[in-house]
């Protein structure tokens, strides 16, 4: 992903702000979804409150999605390039490590498309994959 933070802020229409830059960098430094406090603990200090409306802000915009893995805790993966305010287009499986707890996104795997029973709508699909990650297995 070669995309930069100041890109990818105005493709998004989105102010820069010192927080919002920093959020960026780590989203584009990680390899796997992250956590509210994985991203948290990047910095010395940072206000909860604006991490969390960063974090929503964000996915609202379609610069992130939600990575359900399974587990308890939210974690956010950065989209690929398509998703806005309006679509995101992360259809894929997560993979989450069982011992380690990292989550990948699979993005060569789709996931399904789910026709509903009569009377229902279906508002999202959500493919996890469990097991080792490479490290674990090593």
């Amino acid at each position: 992903m070669n995309r930069s933070i100041e890109q990818l802020l105005e493709a998004h229409s989105l102010r820069k702000t010192t927080v919002r830059n920093q959020v960026l960098d780590i989203f584009l430094k990680a390899k796997e979804a992250l956590a509210h406090s994985d991203i948290e603990s990047h910095f010395e200090q940072v206000d909860r409150i604006t991490l969390y409306r960063t974090l929503k802000t964000f996915e609202d915009k379609g610069l992130i999605h939600k990575a359900i893995d399974g587990s308890d805790k939210p974690k956010y993966a950065l989209c690929n390039s398509g998703c806005d305010e309006h679509e995101h287009f992360d259809h894929h499986a997560h993979f989450h490590c069982d011992d380690c707890g990292k989550t990948y996104c699979l993005d060569e795997v789709e996931a399904p498309t789910i026709t509903a029973p009569a009377g229902f709508q279906v508002a999202s699909t959500h493919l996890v994959v469990t097991g080792k990650c490479e490290q674990c297995v090593a």
